[in-house]
């Protein structure tokens, strides 16, 4: 008895933590062995970071009229302005505003337009797959003929579309205020497809395992069965998909701003940081371009990469 009661009464190992858990993953065992990723990921995290503490990093506010100096417009990067003295780590545009400040106040409009994007694409990109794999039949054809027919255009030129469209039926008063939301819903539109197609492909292979057919016989509805049985199951892809997608989010609202129908100008992306500067590179004042394209590069590749890396990390065929 009293072997019994010790047995009983001995401490039980610890359960190992979530961290813990994770360290000891395939999956970051594969993320410690790809400088890749880990680049990537560094150049992501640092550029994020950046952009979402720029009230406390960019020694300068470029959206305060009240703190501008056109004297100090042209500067040179590193280099003391010829009439105020001061100097600029990037140097300024031609309204005195430094380059550095102006990049990650960009920088955060450009990342929020691509999550807030991506969402919408997703969100409801993810809900059209699941009910056109799941239901089936005239719904199933009506939804994919309509993404099949939205395929046959670059999606530069629908979202070009849809932004015209909706900006006409904005009040002209709040066109400045509603840009960004435009912004957002016409890139969304453009890119739920992809999240369409392989949500519908997963589902219909989900569909048909015993798990399903269990629910359907204690009485699951349709929708319930969608979204806490199927839906958990077919997110791998979906996450891969938007990482991404957010790469191609942050381009297309670049390009837009770019070409002038994007963020207005009282609210500069690093497209329109760009467009400025593209203005001032034949006459000699090269960083007003050079470094907002620099950063875009930078945060699309990194944000790409990452999602190339984890497409290959999460495929179960490649395990």
């Amino acid at each position: 008895m009293a072997e019994l009661s010790s047995e009983t009464t001995r401490p039980q190992p610890a359960e190992p933590s979530a961290w813990a858990r994770f360290r000891a993953s395939d999956f970051y065992w594969k993320f410690r062995r790809s400088p890749v990723a880990m680049v990537s990921f560094a150049v992501t995290v640092l550029l994020v970071m950046s952009a979402l503490l720029a009230p406390l990093i960019a020694p300068y506010d470029p959206f305060d009229p009240g703190s501008l100096n056109l004297m100090n417009g042209f500067s040179a990067p590193m280099q003391p302005n010829a009439f105020t003295g001061e100097t600029f780590w990037l140097g300024t545009d031609d309204q005195g505003r430094d380059v550095f400040s102006t990049i990650l106040y960009g920088m955060r409009i450009s990342l929020f337009v691509g999550f807030a994007a991506v969402m919408f694409a997703m969100t409801l990109g993810v809900l059209l797959g699941l009910v056109a794999g799941y239901v089936g039949g005239w719904t199933e054809t009506i939804i994919m003929r309509v993404a099949d027919v939205q395929l046959t255009f670059p999606s530069i030129l629908v979202a070009m579309l849809i932004f015209g469209v909706a900006k006409g039926f904005t009040p002209i008063e709040y066109r400045d205020q509603m840009a960004i939301w435009v912004l957002i819903i016409a890139i969304g539109l453009s890119d739920w497809v992809q999240f369409a197609r392989v949500v519908r492909g997963a589902t219909l292979v989900e569909k048909n395992k015993e798990y399903v057919q269990a629910a359907k016989l204690i009485g699951r509805r349709g929708p319930a069965i969608m979204l806490r049985h199927i839906l958990p199951n077919v997110m791998s892809p979906v996450l891969v998909i938007a990482t991404i997608s957010l790469a191609l989010a942050i381009i297309a609202e670049a390009t837009l701003s770019f070409l002038g129908v994007g963020a207005p100008p009282t609210q500069p992306s690093l497209g329109t940081l760009i467009r400025i500067g593209q203005g001032f590179l034949f006459s000699g004042e090269w960083w007003i371009l050079l470094f907002p394209a620099a950063t875009l590069l930078a945060l699309a590749l990194s944000v790409n990469l990452l999602g190339d890396w984890l497409r290959d990390a999460l495929n179960p065929r490649l395990k």
